[in-house]
Formats: C-alpha cells, sequence, structure tokens
C-alpha cells in the first residue's frame, strides 16, 4: 500500500465523544418534556452529523418546528459542554506523532459542526494534523465525498495516494464514494460484525496497528 496522506474520521475514531453527545442531546430531550435516550441508543444514532443524531433521538410524530427547536438547544449546549467527557482514544497521540515523523500528511473529516471540530483541533491536534474539515455550508456531509475530496485538495495529494480511516459504515461508505481504501478501528462507536456488514474488508484493534498496515 503505498500512501501519503491518512484522511481520518474523528467522532469514534481519534476521539471518545460519545458521552458529551448523549448528555446533550437528553439536554435538549429533556427542555422539550422528553424521554431521554440511553448512551447504546446514541452511539447507534451517530455518524450522520449532529441534526441527523437529533432527528433520530426525538419521539415519533414530533413535528419539524419542534425538531429544530431541539436541535438548536443541542446545539448551544454541545458547543460549551463538548469537552466535558471528550478524550483521545488511548495511543491516538503517539500513533499520530509517528505518522506526522513517518512524513505522511493528514486531514480530519468529520460531520460534526465545524465549530465543535475547530475546538478538539485547537486542543489535541494542532501541529500533529494538517487540516480538519468539519460540517459546513457548501459542502455535503459524509458519506458524500466532498469533504475528502476537500481534504485532499488541500494537502496537495491525489486519491490513489491516500487511505482512509474511520469507525463506522459511514466511514466504509465515504471510503469508498471517494475511492479510497478504508481501514476500520475497532475501539469505536461500531463492533466489527457491523462493520462486516457495512462491506469492510480491513480492521485494526489498537492505534499503533496504523503504520504498520500502511507500511
Amino acid at each position: 500500500m503505498s500512501v501519503k496522506a491518512i484522511i481520518f474520521d474523528l467522532d469514534g475514531t481519534l476521539t471518545y465523544t460519545l458521552q458529551d453527545l448523549c448528555d446533550s442531546v437528553n439536554y435538549a430531550l429533556r427542555s422539550m418534556g422528553w424521554e431521554e435516550r440511553t448512551l447504546d441508543e446514541v452511539r447507534q444514532f451517530v455518524g450522520n452529523g449532529v441534526h441527523l443524531l437529533v432527528e433520530r433521538a426525538v419521539p415519533q410524530g414530533v413535528s419539524v418546528s419542534d425538531v429544530e427547536r431541539c436541535f438548536e438547544t443541542f446545539r448551544s449546549h454541545y458547543l460549551i459542554h463538548c469537552q466535558d467527557n471528550t478524550r483521545l482514544y488511548d495511543g491516538v497521540r503517539e500513533m499520530l506523532c509517528d505518522v506526522k515523523s513517518s512524513g505522511l500528511l493528514t486531514a480530519i473529516v468529520s460531520n460534526k459542526l465545524q465549530a465543535g471540530v475547530d475546538e478538539l483541533y485547537d486542543i489535541y491536534f494542532r501541529g500533529l494534523v494538517d487540516v480538519a474539515i468539519g460540517e459546513r455550508e457548501g459542502v455535503r456531509r459524509k458519506p458524500s465525498a466532498d469533504m475528502v475530496e476537500l481534504a485532499l485538495k488541500t494537502l496537495g495529494v491525489k486519491a490513489e495516494d491516500s487511505v482512509y480511516v474511520g469507525d463506522s459504515e459511514v466511514d466504509v461508505q465515504t471510503a469508498a464514494n471517494s475511492g479510497l481504501p478504508c481501514i476500520s478501528v475497532l475501539w469505536g462507536f461500531r463492533d466489527r460484525e457491523q462493520l462486516i456488514a457495512a462491506g469492510a474488508t480491513t480492521f485494526i484493534n489498537h492505534p499503533s496497528e496504523l503504520l504498520e498496515i500502511i507500511k
């Protein structure tokens, strides 16, 4: 595998963010007088952006306007509390240092709001990752190839010289849509069976295995 750049998913791949997402979802649901969701339920809802996360979390049959009210409450709460429990997965920082030392270029592509991506980038990834792209106007969310294509253009690298690393079925599809091979991590928000069902074929159990499999 000849690789010049690695494109990373963020939530569930580099950072554990599930508890903060769950807490903000439940804060928004409580504000509407609706039943809260469990951590495992929220785990299955994530991956396609925070608006769809909220759409999946609200009760069936609620009005569009109530969904939007709930989303705005979620968004405001999450922007303040997105660091309460979030952390890098064990071994991720060391892996990123090794990747940088090896001369490979890196990017993050995430369906998280750009403001949330920027905050995490400033805390964890500045100096280690070259570019970080989140949900923004004019760029379609994953599994569209838009974010990956923007990352590759920014890095000045072709798809055939790159690999995608993620933890979910959305990432498997994003890699396929972008023409990149996909490496699926097994410490994230989906298990091996779910990833295999989505078409994943290459797996790693720990961040330290990434460079080994690429080289």
